[in-house]
């Protein structure tokens, strides 16, 4: 009876462990169930510049060329930046011209295959493998429907600025504008273009590395920037007249 009841008692210490492990287990699962939801809401509320929801390396389009604008690969990205420096400075430092250089490959390119292909035939050896260059018509198509696209969206989007509909639209391209016009009255388009380029390569490198800082530092320049704007609408742009919502049909 004495071993019966060691036994017995055993077999309820024994459950009770398993059972308060079980629930300890449950709870645990609870607990971070519910820390993973807090995670999430508080992620949800956290300002990010220009209101992104996705990833910096995801907003770039992702795989390779994202790689290269952020430095995930060190080599291409020095390759790539290396090789739009060089041909700013032969284009832009020592004014050598786009059509003089292409003209000048061609020359230098023909003479050797040409070159080569006559020298095979007095060696009897195999003449060069010369590739056949096509462009593929779905690659064609392809790009000019995307450059259509764009250019039709950006069309609809100057119309709807045009409308008086957008004031703050209007006003963000009409800076945008000036702030082109300036820039191209200093440099031309090469150098405009060589200095977007080196842009792309630094400035999203930088916001990926400082993602925290930049963030709280745009949150409060966005929440001063209201103000100021909210203050500006009511003594001004308030004032000012607008177009009609909705264009008028004419039967």
């Amino acid at each position: 009876m004495a071993e019966h009841g060691e036994e017995t008692l055993i077999e309820q210490i024994n459950e009770k462990i398993h059972g308060d492990g079980d629930s300890s287990s449950s709870d645990s699962d609870d607990e971070k169930s519910k820390a993973s939801v807090v995670a999430e809401a508080v992620k949800s509320k956290i300002y990010h510049l220009f209101g992104r929801e996705k990833p910096v390396h995801q907003i770039l389009g992702g795989g390779k060329p994202a790689d290269v604008f952020l430095w995930k690969n060190k080599k291409a990205s020095a390759v790539v930046l290396g090789g739009a420096t060089a041909i700013w400075i032969l284009f832009e430092l020592m004014e050598y011209h786009l059509l003089t250089l292409v003209c000048h490959c061609l020359i230098l390119s023909l003479a050797i295959l040409f070159l080569w292909s006559n020298a095979t035939t007095l060696i009897n050896k195999s003449p060069p493998h010369i590739p056949v260059v096509s462009i593929p018509e779905d690659l064609a198509v392809n790009i000019s429907r995307s450059l259509t696209y764009e250019i039709n969206r950006g069309f609809s989007v100057l119309r709807e600025i045009a409308t008086g509909r957008e004031l703050k639209k209007f006003l963000a391209v009409i800076a945008g504008l000036w702030i082109l016009s300036i820039i191209g009255s200093c440099c031309n388009f090469l150098t405009l273009f060589y200095i977007a380029f080196v842009t792309l390569h630094t400035v999203p490198f930088l916001y990926d590395k400082y993602e925290d800082r930049v963030d709280t530092f745009a949150e409060k320049a966005t929440v001063e920037f209201k103000k100021h704007y909210a203050v500006f609408h009511a003594k001004c742009l308030s004032k000012i007249p607008r177009g009609p919502l909705k264009d008028k049909k004419f039967r």
